[in-house]
């Protein structure tokens, strides 16, 4: 398929979907992805599920740009990911602002601005603005919130997301926007839907997978330490039995005295039961927010 009829293929199915509002989305050429990006040289993060960049447009903005792999041989799983990405809406996830076609096989879905970067700038960066502890708080239940309406109000539910310091989104308020989201999987050429052919059991030890990375995020957002281990670190300090006693010493210095202790003792039971979990979680997603927002003095949404 020739790319200006892969371009036309793409936008007519955005047109015509009838399973809900798709916000406007444009196509942006490879050539001012690729100068935008440094060449593809602006990381922001990379990991199993593809890479994201850093990309200045032409109009001055700054968007995320994502890599979701080569699909030679599925070109109608492409435009399945960019139907389904356009018509998510929520505060708390970065929005699709368009797609590129690419070069050859390569595929890429460009994102709403990230003006503030990602969250582990703010943890780990001494130049950037140390967070204060309502906008951790904010953080924390924002991103339980992005995952409530992943997986109870999407159809299909949208079990592929990622949630670590790196590819949590800061807007220009400091609002949490969760960026790696999607349907599918691909490695290579290999695509796969993890939940097309999965058994109950296998959406639960998804959930689980989820569970886990929200627990490890609130740590990240209490120690300011962002672990690149798939946060191994933390989980060790937080299932010792000396966790009680070593608790305000892991506290992010930045933070000074500036905490809530009953919060920071609430936010903490959270990210414990969320570690606990393992592969069968005795709790929900939905149940985690809803014990957040009833723990810790932040308005809802």
């Amino acid at each position: 398929m020739g790319m200006d009829r892969l371009i036309r293929r793409v936008l007519a199915l955005l047109h015509r979907s009838s399973h809900g509002p798709i916000s406007f989305v444009r196509h942006f050429s490879y050539k001012d992805i690729k100068k935008g990006t440094d060449d593809f040289q602006r990381i922001i993060y990379s990991n199993s599920h593809g890479t994201a960049y850093k990309a200045k447009l032409q109009d001055g903005g700054v968007a995320l740009v994502k890599e979701v792999g080569a699909f030679d041989q599925e070109k109608d799983v492409f435009y399945r990911e960019v139907q389904l990405l356009g018509r998510l809406h929520h505060r708390h996830l970065l929005p699709l602002r368009g797609f590129c076609a690419g070069h050859k096989t390569k595929r890429l879905l460009v994102f709403d601005n990230i003006e503030n970067g990602s969250l582990k700038e703010h943890l780990s960066d001494p130049l950037k603005t140390p967070l204060n502890w309502r906008t951790r708080l904010q953080i924390a239940i924002g991103v339980a919130s992005a995952l409530e309406y992943l997986l109870l109000f999407t159809d299909p539910p949208m079990y592929h997301v990622s949630i670590s310091s790196s590819n949590i989104m800061l807007d220009d308020q400091f609002t949490a926007k969760v960026a790696d989201v999607g349907l599918f999987t691909s490695v290579g050429n290999h695509i796969t839907v993890p939940h097309a052919s999965c058994s109950e059991e296998c959406m639960v030890q998804e959930h689980g997978n989820i569970i886990l990375q929200l627990g490890v995020l609130i740590l990240e957002l209490i120690t300011g330490q962002c672990s690149e281990k798939g946060g191994d670190d933390l989980i060790q300090w937080i299932q010792e039995s000396r966790f009680a006693s070593s608790m305000h010493k892991m506290i992010d210095p930045d933070l000074g005295n500036n905490y809530d202790s009953r919060e920071l003792k609430n936010l903490l039971s959270v990210a414990k039961l969320c570690i606990k979990s393992g592969d069968k979680p005795k709790f929900s997603i939905p149940q985690i927010l809803h014990y957040l927002q009833k723990k810790v003095d932040i308005p809802c949404d």
